[in-house]
């Protein structure tokens, strides 16, 4: 029998509403946008969504409720009252809400709130992991399941997972606030590929794990336990055609025409948002205010609609909001109303969207000011209601809709002035400027259409899954390992050709303190000890620091990159014709650029110039090394020189000197059976180009190189060394 892959989709609610009537479940499908973009991917063959059913169900019927959602290609994962008041109401909207809004005034951070959080993300591990092949795909969304991605990944490592996350991500000084921010960062590290609405969410997301793992990243690419996990922005688009065919259902050509009809003459301004601190609700109501004030001739000629969708009233910070807007709604309009006319109608409801989709299409603007919002897709809607390619759009630039409708009236919503102006150049808009702006916005609404997204992030994780494949290839897993030894076992005549920092030992914040232990000294010893080899150190330290390490050993040691050379039995040689003349003039600017970074070093070898920066704080280093790179470029180019950037430094050093070049002069008249060299850095790059296609090439800890595998950290390297040693052995007896 063949099991075919499937996509399991995770969200904290399922896409349906279930009520109880008379002692019996029923089930209502939702019609929420995610809900319809995503059910053309969860409605296809052996495909299911995961997530809470919205109410809690009794154990004793759980299997009745579990059939039913079956029908669906839905699987529950049951939640009490309690855990719900904890992880949902709790951890999820008292704590992460209000910090990835900004508030973070408004945060609580309990402890029982988080403990819930972590025992629910399990609840939801526990259910996917019973109901998922290693070949499957996972899409998880949104900030309730943070830690779901690595949950999953510890016990499934061979599946795809996928996050989507539908609310801003916040800045690094923001995130730190939480308390428990290294775990939620390390469970969003368990998926393979992270979306964000927009490009500043990426850019938040790379610098929080920058600062809170010890992931590498190389644009928005993160090389994580060995795994590259890609960050990109996914825009969520609205279901265009449903938005637009539903201006000409019946049902909205009623409510329309009775709009019309009892609002001849005025112009009608709309808004619509779920009660939340985050949409700038009064905000808006005070710039109407201010308008009307400052401009009394709009008075009876204006109207805003205002719509406020019910939302956890019962929360205390809630509860006041609402009483603020009931307040502020009240006192304007006692202040502006004439006899027949009031200038905010508000309604705290939600209502059909047939009745929504008639507001969409007799509003004249559109106001979304929300103070900071994922996407908005209100603004969305809006958009593509507008048939006629009318209509203004007053957007705030904090929301993600922003970043692409950049032709509706962008506001700082925090700038009550602002909003009024926009408003009131909206009223005056000449009809064939609200024609060009709409039609361009029609167009994107369009084309990045939530099928569209559904489809791109899809892609996108399928992309980055065969591109993890394709470098597992260059791991030097065992059998690789194993046909190396093999060869080694094999062959007469041995070139080993060992980088020492980051490839024969750990890094070290000291560079002083990286020296050799015990167990790499007898690996060394009994690799020189075999008549066969030629043990060859080859790094960028001091000539004199090698020796002084090494000089007891039976090795020949390339020291500071080629510059200076030690064959067996010789006295180290500097290489001929190589001048140090240059290095003042670099050192001054060096020690300048040292002056200025606490944390930085310049080590001084007799041919080259090194410019440390391993102590120095997190991105302000990489700054300081862009910033050399830019000063020196042309004093490095008159002078013949080669600056080489390599981990966590800039090296300054004659041309002529490079481990290329070194190596090939080992070689120089001899043709070894056996070839290989181990490297960590940039500089060893120039090793793995110079030597002979057999020539086993090996970088470490990293898989972006010109060798043909990698070794994931120089403890891999050690056992790889030991298991020729023990081949050694076994043919020495």
């Amino acid at each position: 029998m063949t099991v075919h892959n499937k996509t399991i989709i995770i969200s904290n609610r399922l896409p349906v509403k279930i009520t109880e009537h008379n002692g019996e479940y029923r089930l209502r499908p939702s019609e929420g946008g995610l809900a319809t973009g995503l059910g053309s991917v969860y409605k296809r063959g052996n495909n299911v969504w995961i997530g809470w059913p919205g109410i809690e169900v009794p154990e004793d019927r759980q299997d009745e409720v579990r059939q039913k959602l079956a029908e669906f290609n839905l699987i529950p994962v049951f939640l009490t009252n309690e855990e719900i008041s904890l992880y949902y109401e709790g951890f999820s909207n008292e704590v992460l809400w209000p910090i990835f809004h900004y508030l973070t005034t408004y945060a609580n951070f309990e402890q029982t709130y988080w403990d819930s959080y972590k025992s629910v993300n399990e609840k939801f591990r526990d259910t996917v992991i019973q109901n998922i092949n290693d070949g499957d795909t996972i899409w998880v969304h949104d900030y309730q399941l943070l830690l779901l991605p690595c949950l999953v990944r510890t016990e499934r490592p061979a599946v795809t997972i996928g996050f989507f996350q539908h609310i801003p991500f916040p800045s690094y000084e923001i995130l730190r606030v939480i308390p428990w921010r290294e775990e939620i960062i390390s469970g969003m590290l368990g998926a393979d590929l992270l979306g964000f609405h927009t490009f500043d969410d990426v850019k938040h997301f790379l610098s929080a794990v920058s600062m809170l793992s010890s992931s590498k990243q190389s644009e928005n690419i993160i090389m994580h336990k060995n795994r590259q996990i890609v960050v990109e922005s996914f825009p969520m688009g609205i279901d265009y055609q449903k938005f637009e065919s539903l201006t000409r259902h019946e049902k909205v050509a009623k409510h329309t025409a009775n709009f019309k009809e009892s609002h001849q003459n005025t112009k009608i301004m709309l808004s619509i948002d779920r009660l939340d601190y985050s949409k700038g609700i009064l905000q808006r109501l005070q710039a109407l205010e201010l308008l009307l004030q400052m401009h009394p001739e709009y008075i009876d000629k204006i109207s805003l609609f205002m719509i406020v969708v019910p939302s956890r009233d019962t929360v205390p910070k809630y509860k006041e909001l609402r009483d603020q807007i009931d307040q502020l709604v009240g006192n304007i309009n006692s202040r502006f109303r004439t006899l027949n006319w009031v200038p905010i109608h508000y309604f705290y409801r939600s209502f059909s969207v047939e009745f929504l989709s008639a507001l969409y299409s007799i509003a004249d603007i559109c106001i979304v000011t929300p103070m900071r919002d994922g996407m908005n897709l209100v603004s969305k809607e809006y958009v593509a209601s507008r048939t006629k390619n009318d209509g203004v759009l007053i957007l705030s630039e904090m929301a993600g809709a922003s970043k692409e409708l950049n032709d509706a009236l962008i506001v700082n919503p925090n700038n009550i002035g602002d909003v009024m102006r926009a408003i009131n150049r909206a009223i005056n808009m000449p009809p064939d400027e609200q024609n060009t702006r709409m039609t361009s916005m029609r167009h994107i609404v369009k084309k990045f259409d939530i099928n569209l997204w559904v489809k791109n992030f899809m892609d996108k994780l399928l992309e980055v899954k065969e591109i993890q494949q394709s470098l597992l290839t260059k791991h030097a897993v065992l059998s690789v390992r194993e046909r190396m030894a093999d060869d080694y076992l094999k062959s007469k005549d041995r070139y080993i050709f060992l980088d020492y920092d980051g490839t024969l030992v750990g890094f070290h914040g000291d560079i002083d303190k990286a020296s050799p232990d015990q167990e790499l000294y007898d690996i060394l010893g009994q690799l020189s000890a075999d008549p066969a080899n030629r043990v060859v150190i080859i790094s960028g330290r001091r000539y004199q620091t090698l020796q002084q390490w090494f000089g007891h050993l039976n090795l020949e040691m390339i020291a500071e990159h080629g510059a200076w050379q030690k064959h067996l039995n010789e006295d180290w040689k500097a290489l001929p014709l190589l001048t140090d003349k240059w290095k003042q003039d670099v050192k001054t600017v060096l020690d300048t650029y040292t002056d200025r970074t606490p944390g930085s070093f310049v080590e001084e070898k007799s041919y080259s110039l090194v410019w440390h920066y391993r102590k120095v704080e997190k991105g302000l280093g990489e700054l300081r090394a862009n910033e050399i790179s830019n000063h020196l470029r042309m004093m490095i180019a008159d002078k013949g020189l080669q600056m080489m950037p390599g981990n966590k430094v800039i090296e300054f050093k004659n041309i002529e000197v490079n481990k290329g070049k070194a190596a090939q002069n080992w070689l120089y008249n001899n043709n070894p059976d056996f070839i290989i060299a181990l490297g960590d850095d940039h500089t060893d790059e120039d090793i793995f180009k110079t030597l002979p296609p057999e020539a086993y090439t090996i970088k470490v800890g990293s898989n972006i190189s010109a060798a043909q595998y990698y070794l994931r950290d120089f403890k891999e390297v050690r056992e790889l060394l030991k298991s020729f040693i023990s081949t050694q052995k076994i043919t020495s007896y």
